[in-house]
C-alpha cells in the first residue's frame, strides 16, 4: 500500500473514532478534514512522520529513514524504528513515551499512551495482529503474537501469546475469564396490557 493510501486510512480512522463528530464517521475522509486531522492533533502528525520514515525505509534511500524517526523522537516523542511494517488506521493519539519495535503490526491498530512493544532477553519482537488496542502504559515484549481483536489493558505486561479478541490484564498480563451470559427472563414474565395499565 502507497503511503499515501496509509495517511489517507490513518486519518480515516481518527475520523471513524469520532474526532470530526459522530456524524457521517463512515463516510470517506476528505482533504479538508485530513488537514484538519493533521492542524489539531499531534498524534496524527507523528503516525505521518513514521509513515514517510518506513516508505524511506522501503525504497532503500540511505540516512533518511533514520533522520526522520530521530526528528520524530524529538518532535512528538514517538519512537518507532523505520523498519517496522504497520497496516493502514494506526491510531496513536498521546505518542509521547511510545515506543514500538516489532516484527510487523496489523491494521486498525490503537496504542493509546507510553506503550513499549520491543524485545526481552533476546533479539525477537511481537508479532500484532489486526484491530489490536494496547492501552495506556501497557507493554508487549518478546517473541509472541497477539492475536486479532485482542486487547491490552493499561500497565499490563504481556510476555506470552494473546489469543484472538482476549483481553489481557496484570503482570504478568492473564486473559480476564470471560462474561456469564445470564439465561433471559421468559417474556412472559413482564408483558404490558396497554388496556389495564398493569403487569401480569
Amino acid at each position: 500500500m502507497s503511503v499515501r493510501r496509509l495517511i489517507r486510512a490513518d486519518a480515516q480512522e481518527w475520523k471513524r473514532i469520532g474526532y470530526l463528530g459522530f456524524d457521517k464517521v463512515e463516510k470517506p475522509v476528505r482533504l479538508g478534514e485530513i488537514l484538519r486531522l493533521l492542524w489539531m492533533y499531534a498524534g496524527l502528525r507523528a503516525t505521518v512522520w513514521h509513515r514517510l520514515s518506513n516508505a524511506a525505509y522501503r525504497r532503500h534511500i540511505p540516512l533518511l529513514p533514520g533522520m526522520i524517526a530521530r526528528m520524530n523522537l524529538r518532535r512528538y516523542g514517538l519512537d518507532i524504528v523505520p523498519s517496522v511494517p504497520i497496516g493502514p488506521g494506526l491510531y496513536i493519539p498521546h505518542p509521547v513515551g511510545t515506543v514500538v519495535m516489532a516484527d510487523s503490526i496489523g491494521s486498525r491498530c490503537h496504542l493509546i499512551s507510553g506503550v513499549t512493544i520491543g524485545m526481552r532477553a533476546v533479539w525477537a519482537f511481537p508479532r500484532i495482529g489486526d484491530n489490536v488496542t494496547i492501552s495506556a502504559g501497557a507493554r508487549v515484549l518478546g517473541d509472541i503474537h497477539v492475536g486479532d481483536g485482542a486487547t491490552i489493558g493499561a500497565n499490563a505486561v504481556v510476555i506470552t501469546h494473546v489469543p484472538d479478541g482476549a483481553t489481557m490484564v496484570g503482570a504478568p498480563a492473564r486473559p480476564t475469564p470471560p462474561k456469564i451470559r445470564s439465561t433471559p427472563l421468559p417474556d412472559h414474565i413482564f408483558t404490558w396490557e396497554p388496556s389495564t395499565g398493569t403487569r401480569e
